[in-house]
């Protein structure tokens, strides 16, 4: 791998599952090989002085966005940065860090493609678009359980962000590579999240693998829980992947060999013969899960880094 760090972005609103989905790539790339870096360090106010201004933690004022570019820049040229840190649990300004990219850098949170100077320093752009229904259940539970809120403080924020989430954080999608939105089936909306089925946009922004050989297999069938259309996003046209929460192992059989096989790399991570962590999901109650979606998902994106990687290469 050359010097040059590949840096992938992964940019959604507040518990789109950013953290779930930077951890999982970071697993099938190899944790040694990532660096992580999450943009809500660049706070520039801690939450009792967002509360005292009156501001929310999604507006470009309450962000030192400037720094924010000129970190993702000196990352993209390989060199290190003294990373500004944030507390989620006590909402607090803490400590810097220094930080040395690594072979591929993950950079997740709220603003990531909100300057055109940020977004010219990823590879891979990411953008997560869960039904807010779903995004409110999954923020309720998180903020409850790990950042000392209770579900109607929680509920009371998110009403309060809105304005801002429609201002700020919605209109990147457009600056992506592939958008991600898990959502549960219509007929069980109640499903756990191992069971949510995943839809994948795919734009034609970077190379993307040829898939139209899963259309063999009758995946234009909507009951085959593994297909793949030609639609129309933001007026142009997109490839479509749909993976199913019952999926099983041998619905995305030539899928996964078909991303692995393009990518030698990845063959040590195909969840079927290989790193078993792909694709797994922790339950409420601590069990662990399989998520199907989750793993195509993740073996996707885990694609287009290490081919972005080939391509600095030669």
């Amino acid at each position: 791998m050359s010097h040059r760090p590949i840096i992938l972005g992964i940019v959604g609103d507040s518990a789109a599952g950013k953290t779930t989905l930077t951890q999982g790539i970071a697993q099938v790339l190899g944790e040694d090989n990532v660096t992580i870096i999450c943009t809500d360090d660049y706070h520039k106010y801690d939450r009792l002085q967002r509360a005292e201004i009156g501001i929310t933690a999604l507006h470009p004022d309450c962000n030192f966005v400037d720094i924010m570019e000129q970190h993702l820049y000196l990352l993209q040229q390989g060199q290190p940065i003294l990373k500004p840190v944030y507390g989620h649990t006590n909402g607090t300004l803490d400590r810097p860090e220094y930080i040395k990219p690594r072979d591929f850098v993950i950079v997740e949170g709220l603003l990531g493609y909100s300057t055109l100077k940020a977004r010219n320093c990823y590879d891979v752009k990411v953008y997560l678009a869960p039904p807010e229904p779903l995004r409110t259940s999954w923020k309720v539970k998180r903020d409850t359980r790990k950042r000392g809120y209770n579900e109607e403080q929680v509920m009371a924020e998110m009403q309060k962000r809105e304005p801002d989430s429609e201002q700020f954080i919605r209109p990147q999608r457009q600056w992506s590579d592939i958008v991600v939105s898990f959502y549960p089936p219509s007929e069980t909306p109640e499903e756990s999240n191992a069971q949510l089925n995943v839809r994948l946009v795919i734009r034609p922004t970077i190379p993307h693998p040829d898939m139209t050989g899963i259309l063999k297999s009758g995946s234009s069938d909507r009951s085959w829980p593994v297909r793949l259309e030609l639609e129309r996003d933001m007026g142009k046209p997109v490839d479509v992947l749909e993976v199913d929460g019952h999926a099983t192992s041998e619905h995305v059989l030539e899928l996964e060999r078909m991303l692995c096989s393009e990518i030698p790399d990845l063959l040590p991570y195909c969840s079927l013969d290989g790193n078993p962590e792909v694709g797994k999901l922790i339950g409420t109650t601590g069990e662990t899960l399989q998520s199907y979606p989750l793993a195509i998902t993740q073996l996707l994106v885990a694609y287009h880094m290490l081919k972005a990687a080939k391509i600095h290469q030669n």
